[in-house]
């Protein structure tokens, strides 16, 4: 649920997040949030979609890190430390060398962020997640994260597989971690070929496969295949941990709330669930993207995150829920009212019509995200008819005659909100830049649309 905090406390706030100065949990792009302690000051950046669709071509990935749990010096506590790291970077730039210790110095917080208040344990569930760190220059590296028992007897400490790279595709990844996880099984040394291999092989475009071949000891060669699902703008998310824990209804105030940039904060105690959630929410604001504080899963020191003043997206554990609700905060209460009526029925009845068990997990987040989808469709789709343009090109957007040029009025009133965020200055900026509206999934649901509208005309003046 959006909660408003009532205060700031700066000096908390801005301690906390100095060490993480150059790599922050931000997701999209935006403005500089200089309100945060004067900590980091941000450029702006042209808009990027949540996580950014890749044509093929790219690196699977970075690095793989294995994230252990070492004993302080003093004291019972334990500190996550990289215990292992592959590929090893050598001949760095001076620059280069600083902005990878960095890096590597914010990710282990990440992998264990639940505190350092650990001991060995015999039995410990194996959990999927991520977390997105963004660079002061807008680049953005994205965590998969898979923390499991190592393979052994007696009490031991959970580690983390981490494997850092800058496509956003959840589903690949999590059948990657799946390999790496069968190998470390065996040893830490048959986890090596497997990524050397994926490292050496080429993202797949959409709708494509990559095969790659690989020895296990005492079990032969292997092949592996990895595909890309044709429609990839949803490739990055699965709705399912959002539909088992909120109702629909609910879901709707949480993209109701995002829509106008509000504060929202997830609690549940699974880091799996956390961050699916919080990746399905962004999901929603499809084709704009959340341009503030933006953590799936927030680590312990960084609970003072949630009394920042500016517009958030963070998951708190269960464990931790305690220390938020301490915090000064207040419930807006107004989500109901956000979005024009007509449409929030449409959205329902889209949603109500059921999930098949027999779906797969693209065809639930089509279902899913089809209705957010064509509710922007219908307020916003005819951004690019009030976009003038000079005889260079460059393009300026209409900003009165494009929310006057609706007819409803809740339409209208609600557009004129909206055209307010960053959500929609980010996205409208780079329509400005572009000659040629994006020939993107949105762009398509907009002829889709506007093509049905054109058939319909026909038959209404034939019935009068």
């Amino acid at each position: 649920m959006p909660y408003r905090p009532k205060k700031m406390e700066r000096q908390v706030v801005g301690g906390i997040l100095r060490h993480f100065r150059n790599w922050l949990p931000r997701h999209g792009a935006g403005p500089p949030q200089d309100n945060l302690g004067e900590v980091v000051k941000e450029p702006e950046r042209a808009q990027e979609h949540c996580l950014p669709n890749f044509a093929g071509g790219q690196h699977f990935f970075e690095y793989l890190l294995v994230v252990s749990l070492k004993k302080k010096t003093s004291g019972d506590d334990y500190e996550p430390t990289i215990t292992y790291q592959f590929p090893k970077r050598e001949n760095l730039l001076r620059g280069q060398q600083e902005e990878e210790e960095r890096l590597l110095g914010a990710i282990p917080l990440f992998c264990f962020p639940d505190g350092n208040e650990w001991a060995p344990l015999t039995e410990y569930p194996r959990e999927t997640f991520s977390f997105v760190l963004t660079n002061v220059d807008g680049s953005r590296k994205i965590g998969y994260c898979r923390r499991l028992l190592p393979a052994g007897r007696g009490p031991r400490l959970p580690r983390v597989y981490c494997i850092i790279s800058c496509i956003g595709c959840f589903g690949l990844f999590s059948k990657i971690l799946d390999e790496v996880e069968k190998r470390h099984q065996i040893s830490m040394a048959a986890i090596y070929p497997f990524m050397q291999g994926l490292r050496e092989a080429a993202f797949p475009a959409p709708g494509k496969t990559v095969t790659l071949k690989s020895f296990i000891p005492d079990s032969g060669t292997e092949f592996i295949s990895l595909t890309r699902p044709l429609d990839s703008h949803l490739e990055h998310v699965d709705f399912s941990s959002l539909l088992r824990c909120l109702s629909f209804e609910q879901i709707l105030q949480i993209f109701a709330s995002a829509v106008l940039e509000r504060k929202i904060i997830f609690l549940a105690e699974g880091l799996s669930t956390l961050s699916q959630c919080i990746h399905a929410a962004a999901a929603l604001l499809y084709p704009f993207s959340w341009a503030h504080t933006y953590i799936p899963v927030v680590p312990e020191s960084l609970l003072a995150t949630v009394c920042c003043p500016t517009p958030f997206m963070v998951g708190v554990q269960m464990r931790f829920r305690q220390e938020v609700m301490e915090s000064p905060m207040e419930e807006v209460g107004d989500e109901k009212d956000i979005l024009p009526p007509k449409l929030q029925e449409d959205i329902l009845e889209s949603l109500g019509q059921g999930i098949k068990g027999s779906q797969t997990s693209e065809q639930i987040n089509e279902h899913v995200s089809g209705p957010f989808v064509q509710f922007f469709v219908k307020t916003v789709g005819h951004y690019a008819s009030y976009i003038k343009r000079e005889a260079n090109g460059q393009g300026h957007f209409q900003e009165r005659a494009f929310y006057k040029a609706l007819t409803s009025k809740a339409n209208r009133r609600f557009v004129k909100k909206f055209v307010k965020t960053q959500l929609f200055s980010l996205f409208i900026q780079e329509a400005e830049k572009s000659k040629n509206p994006p020939a993107g999934y949105f762009q398509q649901k907009i002829l889709e649309y506007e093509e049905r509208k054109k058939q319909k005309k026909p038959k209404e003046k034939t019935l009068k």
